[in-house]
């Protein structure tokens, strides 16, 4: 479970004020808003890489309000992947698991686990300037996934890519979801990615969470 229980936060002319949002524990929650309507900044919130002037973070009904990100047992996805330039896909993969001083054979096995199921055992010992969209994208979310994280966090994984790279990462998405039950944000423009990816659906506007509809129907 996720919640952001009465967040108040200004920088500038931007302003969150009282906002409150919450994903139940298993969820595929879908965010959707326009440009400049914060959506980037709850992912960020929930992440650890800012902190609301007032409120609330928890996650796993645990307040983190102000822990460091490596305590949240947070998996994060940024729009562009993030890719460390100078890491091999198998380094990427163990990266988290290194950070939290994970013995050298249990690494190697959760590197080896999580890319077979991702489908990029072949390109274990590639760089990121040698992978297409798909695969970059593909490392990044097997690095969020694997420390096994609670919570997936994903700011708009599928938006540089083509339809048919977007689909099969979609499928993926929807795999890894069901198979590991982890709850899970993404926020995205595109309605059908929504629609298909979604349990729940939510809306940022004028800094309130409104629901939405992901029936197919108008909003």
């Amino acid at each position: 479970m996720i919640k952001l229980e009465n967040i108040h936060m200004k920088q500038g002319a931007f302003e969150l004020r009282d906002l409150t949002l919450e994903v139940p524990q298993g969820a595929y929650a879908v965010l959707m808003g326009a440009s400049g309507a914060g959506k980037t900044t709850l992912i960020e919130l929930l992440c650890g890489l800012r902190f609301p002037q007032r409120g609330r973070v928890i996650i796993g009904g645990r307040d983190m309000t102000h822990a460091v990100p490596a305590a949240r047992e947070v998996g994060y996805v940024p729009q562009d992947g993030a890719l460390f330039k100078t890491m091999t896909v198998r380094e990427q993969l163990g990266f988290a698991l290194d950070l939290r001083h994970v013995a050298g054979d249990d690494v190697a096995l959760r590197v080896r686990e999580i890319a077979e199921m991702l489908d990029i055992a072949h390109l274990l010992d590639r760089y990121p300037s040698g992978l297409s969209g798909g695969e970059r994208q593909r490392t990044a979310l097997g690095r969020a996934l694997s420390f096994r994280p609670k919570v997936l966090l994903l700011d708009e994984p599928l938006c540089a890519l083509d339809d048919e790279t977007r689909e099969r990462i979609m499928n993926l998405l929807r795999q890894v979801q069901q198979q590991m039950g982890v709850t899970t944000l993404h926020v995205t423009h595109n309605r059908q990615e929504a629609e298909e990816l979604g349990t729940m659906g939510m809306k940022i506007a004028e800094g309130k969470i409104i629901p939405l509809d992901l029936s197919g129907g108008n909003e």
